[in-house]
């Protein structure tokens, strides 16, 4: 008589096939206690509910925004130097920037984080940049996904979405729509790369712990450290000075060239001034030792301007008297051709 052969268990075979359910219950309650510390009062439901609630109230005739984005290439960053909560910053930051540029300020957030293998500890850090973010401009972080996905994700692999609802008075909704020639251009410096171009610096610095290890005195630290700066947030920097903007364009993926045209009405362009601003060390660096044509420098980053704000001239000293470090860059100049953005 043959023994009897025990049955495998449903934990033991999906187990087995690279999903452990106890770790991802384990990592869901790390999580939760992280999203609790962003909560505003108008969060009815957050994590651990089928669906986060947020009652909306306090606005006259509120119109809802939303975006939606991810951290891209840099996560190979973050996985190399094993340093994740970064990465958490950024997403919050990038969505925040981008809401940000009708007038609308941020109110609640979720996540979405897939790994290849999952560990609840590095998911808590993640987390934990997230929420440190949302938290430094009253977002609550309500609610996300953990995913395994093994055979689709490989080794050490995850990747990172983020969805963020903002609100904004119909009436003091910004589009850009008062632009016209004659207005100033202000560049609000950014941190870094922020969450662009990092395929193009990876192939020029590497992607080992070893390569990113590597010390540039120009950068006063290692490539890898500065790679990893987190994407600025303008949202508290600017937010004050609101009433005296006319356009606000958040330079990411495709840099001036790409933004800025976004805010633009018909019939101009905007003319920036090389000149009138230095290109911090990272990016000279990137052009340098990857040989990279200036122009397509300025089409993959972002080189050194993270937000540009529009202003009629008569508002420009107060807004640099508000914000010194706001640099006048160019102006915005009646359009020939079909070119909306002209670097000079």
């Amino acid at each position: 008589m043959c023994p009897t052969q025990k049955k495998p268990t449903a934990k033991s075979s999906y187990a087995a096939a690279g999903v452990n359910i106890d770790v991802a219950s384990q990592a869901k309650e790390l999580i939760a206690g992280i999203a609790e510390t962003t909560y505003r009062p108008e969060v009815l439901s957050g994590v651990g509910f089928y669906g986060g609630m947020f009652e909306l109230k306090g606005y006259k005739n509120p119109v809802l925004v939303s975006s939606t984005d991810g951290v891209g290439t840099k996560l190979k960053i973050a996985i190399a130097l094993n340093k994740h909560d970064t990465v958490g910053m950024d997403i919050v930051n990038h969505s925040v920037n981008d809401i940000f540029t009708c007038g609308a300020e941020p109110l609640f957030f979720l996540d979405y984080v897939a790994f290849a293998k999952l560990v609840p500890e590095q998911a808590a850090e993640i987390v934990r940049g997230m929420a440190q973010a949302c938290r430094e401009v009253n977002c609550a972080l309500i609610g996300g996904e953990t995913a395994q996905m093994p055979g689709l994700y490989h080794g050490e692999d995850y990747d990172i979405a983020g969805f963020i609802i903002g609100v904004v008075e119909k009436d003091r909704i910004i589009k850009g729509q008062n632009i016209k020639v004659g207005d100033v251009c202000l560049g609000i410096p950014s941190s870094g790369l922020h969450t662009n171009g990092y395929s193009l610096a990876r192939r020029i610095f590497g992607e080992t712990k070893a390569e990113l290890s590597q010390y540039y005195p120009e950068l006063g630290r290692t490539v890898g450290e500065a790679l990893l700066e987190p994407h600025r947030c303008y949202f508290k920097l600017l937010k004050p000075l609101l009433p005296q903007l006319r356009g606000l364009a958040h330079i990411t993926g495709g840099g001036l060239p790409d933004n800025v045209p976004r805010i633009l009405p018909d019939g101009v362009s905007a003319l920036f001034r090389r000149k009138l601003w230095e290109v911090p060390p990272l990016f000279q660096l990137i052009q340098k030792k990857g040989k990279v044509d200036p122009m397509e420098m300025f089409r993959v980053f972002n080189m050194g301007i993270g937000m540009v704000a529009i202003c009629a001239p008569e508002n420009v000293k107060k807004i640099t008297k508000a914000l010194p470090e706001a640099m006048i860059i160019g102006e915005i100049v009646p359009q020939q051709g079909e070119n909306y953005v002209v670097i000079e």
